[in-house]
């Protein structure tokens, strides 16, 4: 009779250990990528248009529909990345996202008081040889310390009516994402 309630309290204890085990593990070993998710719809360094979610339309999972979207792909690799976007008078959100795909930052339209985008992200090291000597170009430019190497950005801009799509594509199509070097 102990001998079978030790063999329980064992194979229970084992069980919960494989549970606890896989439960945090999953997430680190999940298919789903959003850093390789972006890369094959977008490029690095730049601002690629996201697809509409619509049946069959291969885009990022989540999406709003009544939003028109564009992500860019950065690594700080190659020095500190420079972000800037024409806004529209509607509702527009710019966020960061690290790797992994968590949100890590983000601007919108209540905000920025409507003005341009203009965000540089840097890592701390980078930010730190900005603090010593700040160029002037960069007086108006808000900085974000990146803790990672790499990450994505998504602009994003609601369309209220058909008719405004115009403007808003011209908005997104202002969208820059470019390498910054500090010197």
């Amino acid at each position: 009779m102990m001998r079978t309630i030790a063999w329980a309290l064992g194979a229970l204890f084992l069980a919960g250990v494989v549970h606890i085990v896989t439960v945090l593990g999953v997430p680190r070993f999940a298919v789903n990528d959003p850093w390789r998710e972006i890369g094959e719809i977008a490029g690095d360094g730049v601002f690629s248009r996201l697809p509409r979610p619509a049946p069959g339309v291969k885009t990022l999972p989540g999406l709003d529909p009544a939003m028109t979207h564009a992500a860019c792909r950065f690594s700080l690799d190659k020095g500190p990345m420079r972000i800037r976007a024409e806004t529209t008078d509607g509702y527009w959100s710019l966020s960061l996202y690290d790797r992994r795909g968590l949100w890590v930052w983000g601007v919108d339209n209540r905000a920025s008081e409507q003005k341009p985008i203009d965000i540089l992200v840097a890592d701390h090291v980078q930010v730190a040889q900005l603090r010593e000597s700040l160029p002037e170009e960069f007086d108006d430019v808000v900085i974000v310390d990146w803790s990672g190497r790499e990450g994505f950005a998504i602009y994003k801009v609601l369309v209220p009516i058909r008719s405004r799509e115009a403007e808003i594509d011209a908005a997104l199509a202002t969208a820059k994402c470019t390498p910054t070097p500090l010197s």
